[in-house]
């Protein structure tokens, strides 16, 4: 028998209830507390990161910063994890990774960044590029930031909607990826939570995500889901949706 959309929310509803007893209540504020702030109205493309501690460090500030998504470019470089660097940060975020061997990864991304109505805007030491100052957060953001020896590709650049710049003072022409991102991502995001917009998750958002931390909270979850099943089948039985 086909199950329906409502049948599959009704489940998820129900084994994130009986997750939640294994799990302690302060546990569970905390989780409620973060996803009222998390958002994807903001969100990083990381192109061909090839230093781990670099890609790793972005990760954590993006999660600290309260930003769920994440998109790796890896048409040249392989995104490397440093545990030491990402502090349990990374299964807390939603890692969208492009690595199709021979294709344009950030032409997909770019693609499929735009169906999803983000503004695409290429960081880099730009003379010409809007300082991040001065960039408008009324609308959905994606920030893309290059490697540590190139910069982003001429791909990258061309194609996005805009170049933005961090105002610089010294003499050095650019900043680590790793600063840059934080720099950037803690002054937009300020002032895109200061606006009347909708930047935070919908309710059916934080549905799935709750229960995706579910599993990460409780022990051998997948153990206990699958005793849950057991269960939740003989009630469907007894209990039919309407």
């Amino acid at each position: 028998m086909e199950v329906t959309h409502r049948e599959e929310e009704h489940y998820a509803e129900a084994l994130t209830g009986h997750l939640a007893q294994y799990i302690t209540p302060h546990r569970r504020e905390n989780i409620e507390q973060v996803l009222n702030v998390r958002t994807r109205f903001m969100t990083v493309v990381l192109e061909d990161i090839y230093q781990s501690h670099n890609a790793s460090a972005v990760v954590r500030t993006c999660e600290c910063l309260g930003l769920q998504d994440l998109h790796i470019i890896e048409s040249k470089s392989k995104y490397g994890v440093n545990k030491k660097v990402l502090k349990g940060s990374i299964k807390w975020v939603t890692m969208n990774r492009y690595k199709e061997k021979g294709g344009n990864n950030i032409a997909t991304c770019y693609q499929s960044l735009r169906k999803e109505g983000y503004r695409i805007l290429a960081l880099a030491p730009a003379a010409d590029g809007i300082s991040l100052l001065d960039v408008p957060v009324d609308g959905k953001l994606a920030l893309v930031l290059g490697n540590e020896l190139d910069g982003l590709s001429d791909y990258a650049l061309q194609h996005a909607d805009a170049k933005v710049r961090v105002p610089m003072f010294g003499f050095t022409e650019s900043m680590n990826v790793s600063v840059t991102a934080a720099i950037s991502l803690n002054i937009l995001s300020t002032r895109m939570r200061s606006l009347d917009i909708p930047w935070r998750l919908t309710e059916s958002e934080k549905a799935v995500l709750r229960l995706e931390w579910y599993r990460k909270c409780v022990r051998r979850s997948d153990v206990v889901e699958k005793e849950f099943q057991k269960t939740f089948g003989r009630v469907r039985l007894q209990s039919p949706l309407k």
